[in-house]
């Protein structure tokens, strides 16, 4: 064969491979493993999105819920998998964390992965039990730091969203509090409904419902500005600038998939994420849209990396 043909042909091989390789994406089920027991919210999104992204590619998503040791076993296994775009991964916040509180993990919360989509951002929120003196942001810090006995805070648990927020309260506004760990955010919840404890960030579904019952008294959000579902709730910027702790959701996949499925699954999730009926879902939550493509996703994994590797480091929190 001519060696001018030969080139000719090898060059239209390598243009005519990437697009063969999204137009026959996805070939089997896909697997979505998330690192959360059934009935969060990372595993309520889960779903969402999984049965819109079958409706789209016409292949089942398969949602495979993986609680067990923080995500740690969630994010192994997708490290670990074929990077063909048929595993997944719907991280959120712990992800990044878990590599601040443990250097040993078994891959690199951002370099053994692919980042395809940035999903949504939340906040917490701050929440007393309504016996407790504070009935603003700034009676609450003013409370906090000349508070004449013991002060503590729950969570739910080590390295927790609202673990790491309450740290960081501590550090900018010069608090000592000690913090009580929980098995979830239902029994840290639950112990602050019984006043066993003075403080917790919590999750803004579940602090939302027991504010609304008159259990607890909301303080103040963690997002920069304030919520538009919950205007009149001042954030804790507001009192302590640049005061920022927001919980994230996002797909991510094993290193190393090739760009055009990478492209094709950012394309999709991006269009259900575009949807009237999700948005006002995602909005009536308390949370926010996000959208944030693959390489923004990853520079944004990175700083949230340095950011809680700051945060840990300064105070002493560790996995038990």
């Amino acid at each position: 064969m001519d060696q001018r043909i030969r080139v000719f042909l090898l060059l239209v091989l390598a243009i005519a491979t990437p697009a063969l390789a999204q137009d026959d994406y996805p070939t089997k089920p896909i697997r979505l493993i998330t690192p959360a027991a059934p009935g969060g919210t990372t595993d309520i999104l889960a779903r969402v999105f999984g049965a819109r992204m079958a409706e789209i590619f016409k292949q089942q998503v398969l949602v495979d819920n993986r609680a067990s040791a923080s995500g740690v076993i969630a994010g192994d296994m997708t490290a670990k998998a074929e990077p063909d775009g048929h595993t997944l991964l719907l991280a959120y916040h712990q992800h990044t964390v878990n590599a601040a509180l443990n250097p040993k993990l078994p891959y690199h919360p951002v370099n053994s992965f692919t980042p395809i989509t940035h999903l949504t951002t939340a906040g917490f929120m701050l929440v007393v039990h309504p016996s407790q003196p504070p009935k603003t942001l700034a009676e609450f810090v003013d409370w906090t730091r000349k508070h004449p006995g013991p002060l503590n805070f729950g969570s739910a648990g080590i390295g927790s969203g609202g673990h790491l927020a309450g740290e960081l309260y501590k550090q900018m506004s010069g608090t000592k509090a000690e913090h009580i760990p929980y098995k979830g955010s239902g029994p840290a919840l639950s112990a602050l409904l019984a006043n066993e404890y003075h403080f917790n960030f919590a999750g803004l579904q579940p602090a939302q419902a027991q504010i609304r019952a008159g259990k607890l008294r909301g303080i103040a959000v963690t997002t920069p500005k304030r919520v538009a579902a919950i205007p009149d709730v001042p954030a804790v910027a507001e009192g302590l600038p640049g005061f920022d702790v927001v919980g994230w959701y996002g797909v991510i996949g094993p290193a190393n998939m090739p760009r055009p499925i990478v492209s094709r699954l950012n394309e999709v999730l991006t269009r259900i994420l575009n949807m009237p009926e999700i948005r006002e879902r995602i909005l009536l939550d308390g949370s926010e849209p996000a959208g944030i493509g693959p390489e923004p996703f990853r520079q944004f994994m990175l700083a949230d990396l340095e950011k809680w590797a700051k945060v840990v480091k300064e105070s002493g929190a560790k996995l038990d």
